[in-house]
C-alpha cells in the first residue's frame, strides 16, 4: 500500500499529461484564487458508488502524503489547478525539472511544522523540555516505581505525526509491549524513565531523538520527522527492587 501511495504522489507530482503532444498551445496559469470561507461539508462514503469510493480513497491516500507538505487552502488551490492542467494538457512547465525544489520544499515545510509542534507542546501546561530538546508533559500521575534505564517497560502508546496521523498503536494488537528502555528511540528512553507505573505522559520527540535519517521500513514517518507518543507505564516486568 506504501508503494501504491508513493507511486500516486509521483504521478500527481510529476505527471506531464499524456494529451501534452499536440494538444494546444500552453497557457500561463492563473494566480490560485481565495479559499473559500468555510470549508466544504464532509463527503458521506455511504452516499457514493463503489467507483467514487474509490476515486475519495485514492484521493484521501494521496492527501495523507501531501500533508507534510503544510499547504495553506491558497497553495491546495494552486496544486490542484497543476494537477488539472496536466491531465489537460495545458501544464506549461515540465514537473520532473522542479523535483529538487519539490524535494527540498516538502523538507522545508516539514522542518517547519516540526518546529511548530515543538513550539507549541512547549507550551502545554506541565509541558518539561529535556537538555535533548524532549518535550515531557504528564498527562496522569503514577503511583509505582520509575523505570531504570536498564529495566525493561510494557506499555501501551500512539504514535502519532505533527499533522495527527496515527502510524502506531498498541491499540491494535490489543495487548501492551514490552521493551528493554535502552533499547528504543532516545525520546522513549528519556521520557519513559520519568514515569512511574499506572502514569501516563505525551512524548514530543525531535527528529534526532526519534528516528532520525532512517525511519522503519514501510512506514509512513518521513526522515528527520518530529513525532508525537502518547504512552502509558503499565508495568515493569522483572523489576526485583525492593
Amino acid at each position: 500500500m506504501r508503494t501504491m501511495r508513493m507511486a500516486t504522489l509521483a504521478l500527481v507530482l510529476g505527471a506531464t499529461g499524456a494529451h501534452a503532444q499536440g494538444g494546444a498551445p500552453a497557457k500561463k496559469a492563473e494566480p490560485a484564487a481565495k479559499a473559500p470561507a468555510t470549508a466544504p461539508a464532509a463527503v458521506d462514503p455511504s452516499e457514493l458508488t463503489e467507483d467514487q469510493q474509490t476515486i475519495y480513497a485514492l484521493g484521501a491516500s494521496v492527501g495523507k502524503d501531501l500533508s507534510l507538505f503544510a499547504l495553506t487552502p491558497e497553495e491546495v488551490q494552486l496544486l490542484q489547478r497543476g494537477m488539472t492542467d496536466a491531465m489537460a494538457g495545458t501544464a506549461n512547465i515540465e514537473p520532473k525539472e522542479f523535483a529538487p525544489k519539490i524535494q527540498a520544499f516538502a523538507k522545508s515545510r516539514q522542518a517547519q511544522a516540526g518546529n511548530a509542534a515543538l513550539i507549541r507542546a512547549a507550551k502545554e501546561p506541565g509541558a518539561v523540555k529535556l537538555p535533548s530538546g524532549v518535550i515531557y508533559r504528564e498527562t496522569q500521575a503514577g503511583t509505582g516505581k520509575s523505570p531504570r534505564a536498564t529495566d525493561t517497560v510494557k506499555v501501551h502508546y500512539e504514535g502519532r505525526l505533527v499533522d495527527g496521523a496515527i502510524f502506531d498503536t498498541s491499540a491494535k494488537r490489543g495487548i501492551p509491549v514490552e521493551f528493554p528502555l535502552n533499547g528504543v528511540i532516545p525520546c522513549w528512553t528519556q521520557g519513559v524513565a520519568r514515569m512511574k507505573v499506572g502514569g501516563k505522559a505525551k512524548l514530543t520527540c525531535p527528529g534526532d531523538t526519534a528516528y532520525g535519517e532512517r525511519p522503519p521500513s514501510g512506514s509512513r514517518i518521513p526522515p528527520n520527522a518530529v513525532l508525537i507518543f502518547d504512552v502509558e507505564l503499565v508495568s515493569i516486568p522483572g523489576d526485583t527492587r525492593q
